[in-house]
This record gives structure tokens, C-alpha cells and sequence, in this order.
């Protein structure tokens, strides 16, 4: 059996008798996992195999973790800094600040890894224009070249602990103030004024980037359509311009910036149609059961490979990882970070 292109959340720690069903669709290639699935290691370690267990080739098994006030898993996980803390870091020593976001790479994907989930949609490199809520400290930094060379160092240490790395959120979602979980966001620029935002994509495309998410963010003076359903963002400005081969995600289908393009149905048509190769439905599974009736055709023998190719590679048990020197060192390292005091001034 292939693996389709829909990506879809499951109900809790265990699968259900629904969830099964859904998986099993031809239509379903991934699973998104978020913080109600997440008891314990264990628990998650067994619910990634029972969710693996169920195709050959397995599902992809994806979660959000970058680190701060985005990270699923926490109890018995390295607790990560912030992206914005990393990029103080920098501010400080440049080569420590580098370091430190390799070693933020690699313990979040080896501590995944670990557990059998596939890979995160990470490192996230919108610049920190100061405006954006949804994005705040998630942002490295407002300087594109400082973001390009954390973000890189990020996917290399996640590349070294056996996980694909996948860079959000394309074109740019740092400089606009609305939230695209709950409306569509506007941003006014021309596509001459976004080569700042889209400079860490060039570097990280230079480097093998294997996956980028794409944003429910309008650039009218691009596209009247927005970027998750415009050809001229996935296949112009990203496949052409940019010369990136990897997989697309869609952000979230059922996130009200989609809602523009129509019933999540039409939605997952249009992103289909734009480009996209996997298409993200989350927290609405009356919505997922719709577009599996309304989808037609087969995915895309392309988009196939591309997915496979996200698989993580094997890597230590959990006990084994964290009885190891490099763990040990990244984990100390994480811990400098997030408990240094913040900068004070005098007055």
C-alpha cells in the first residue's frame, strides 16, 4: 500500500477503533501527534509503534517540538529552550550560539527518534519582527543571517541524530499580526521587500533541506491566493526560484487562514492543485472523514517518495541515549541555556 497524502491526528494515548479505520485509508500517509497523546516515554514509545504497526511502508509519524512554549512532550523529554533564547546566545558568542542550536537539533531528534517519531517540524525561521504573537520567541532573530545560520545548524544537528528536518513557515509569518490559526493574515510587502524572509530558505535549501511547511499567510502583491493554495508561492517562488526538491506540508487545513479556500475538502483540492504533496487536517475529524470521502484520484508517485524519504533512521533505545556521552553533553549545554538569568542592564 502507498502512503496518501492526508496527515491526521488521533484521539489520545491509545488508538481507538476509529482511529484505526482512519489510518488505514489509502488516502493517509501521516500522523500528526500533539500533547494529549503524550502520558509518558513509554506510553509513547508504544502508541508510535501501534500507530507504525498498521501499514508497510509504516505511516510517518510527525509532532511540533521546537523547544520553549512549542514543545509536546515534556515529562521525562530535555525541556528546550526557546528559538529566540538560542539566538541571544548568539548575540553573546557567536560560535557558542551556533553550537548551541546544533545541540538543540540533535537532542530534540535523537530524543524522538528514540520513541520511533519520524521527524518535527523544525526549526521554525520567521524573523522576530516584534509583531507577530503566534511567532514571538518562537523567531531566532530579526537579522535574516543569523536566523539562516541557526537554522542551519539546527537541521544538521537533527540530521546527525537520524531525523529530516522541516522549516516553517514559508514564504514568512513573522511580520504579520494576525494569527492563522484563527484568521487569514495579511502581509502588505512586495516580493522584492520579502528577501529578508526568504533568505534562510535559500541557505537551508542550499544544505538539503528535505521538508518545508508552507503558511496560510496573503501576499496580495504575489498572489491573490494564499501562500498554502497559490502555484506562484509552491511552485515558482519554492520549487523553481529556490530550487527546493523536498516535500511540502500544508499548515493545518481546519486553521481558520484556510478558510478562505472553502470546505476543508476544497481546501485539501486546492493545496493539492497548488502543490502541496502533503496535506495537514488536525482536530476535526469530521473534516478528515469528509475529505477522505471527497478526495479523488491517487497521490502523486513523486509525493510518495518524497514522503518515505522523511522516515527517520534507526537510532539507540532510550535507555541507550540517554546513557551516552553526547546526550549528556547536549543536555548539560540545553540546561546552561534555559536557566542563564536574562541579560540585565544597568540603569
Amino acid at each position: 500500500m502507498t502512503l496518501g497524502p492526508l496527515m491526521v491526528d488521533v484521539a489520545g494515548t491509545a488508538l481507538t477503533d476509529d482511529d484505526r479505520r482512519v489510518l488505514a485509508h489509502p488516502l493517509v500517509g501521516s500522523v500528526i501527534l500533539f500533547t494529549r497523546n503524550f502520558e509518558s516515554v513509554p506510553q509513547l514509545a508504544e502508541l508510535v509503534h501501534e500507530i507504525r504497526s498498521i501499514r508497510k511502508p509504516p505511516l510517518l509519524v510527525t509532532v511540533d517540538h521546537e523547544g520553549g512554549r512549542v514543545q509536546r512532550f515534556r515529562s521525562g523529554f530535555t525541556v528546550l529552550p526557546s528559538q529566540r533564547s538560542i539566538g541571544h546566545a548568539y548575540d553573546l558568542d557567536p560560535d557558542a550560539g551556533r553550537r548551541l542550536a546544533w545541540q538543540c537539533g540533535w537532542l530534540l531528534a535523537a530524543e524522538l527518534r528514540a520513541v520511533g517519531v519520524d521527524m518535527s517540524f523544525t526549526p521554525c525561521v520567521d524573523l522576530d519582527y516584534g509583531v507577530s504573537e503566534v511567532i514571538g520567541d518562537r523567531a531566532y532573530h530579526r537579522d535574516p543571517d543569523v536566523v539562516s545560520t541557526l537554522a542551519v545548524a539546527c537541521v544538521q544537528g537533527m540530521r546527525a541524530a537520524g531525523m529530516a528536518a522541516a522549516a516553517k513557515h514559508f514564504p514568512g509569518h513573522g511580520a504579520v499580526v494576525a494569527d492563522s490559526h484563527k484568521a487569514l493574515p495579511v502581509d502588505r510587502r512586495t516580493l522584492a521587500e520579502l528577501g529578508e524572509d526568504l533568505l534562510p530558505y535559500h541557505r537551508l535549501v542550499a544544505n538539503g533541506l528535505a521538508a518545508v511547511m508552507v503558511a496560510h499567510v496573503l501576499v496580495p502583491e504575489v498572489d491573490e491566493a494564499p501562500a498554502g493554495f497559490s502555484r506562484r508561492w509552491i511552485q515558482q517562488e519554492l520549487r523553481h526560484g529556490l530550487g527546493f526538491t523536498g516535500a511540502i506540508f500544508s499548515d493545518d487545513l481546519s486553521m481558520g487562514g484556510a478558510a478562505v479556500a472553502g470546505s476543508v475538502p476544497e481546501r485539501a483540492r486546492r493545496a493539492l492543485a497548488a502543490g502541496c504533496d502533503i496535506l495537514s487536517v488536525c482536530n476535526d475529524r469530521a473534516a478528515v472523514l469528509a475529505t477522505l470521502d471527497e478526495l479523488e484520484g491517487e497521490s502523486d508517485p513523486v509525493s510518495q517518495v518524497r514522503l518515505v524519504r522523511l522516515h527517520g533512521r534507526p537510532g539507540p533505545d532510550w535507555d541507550s541515549l540517554l546513557a551516552g556521552e553526547r546526550w549528556a553533553q547536549c543536555r548539560a549545554a540545553v540546561d546552561h541555556c534555559r536557566d542563564a538569568p536574562s541579560l540585565q542592564l544597568d540603569a
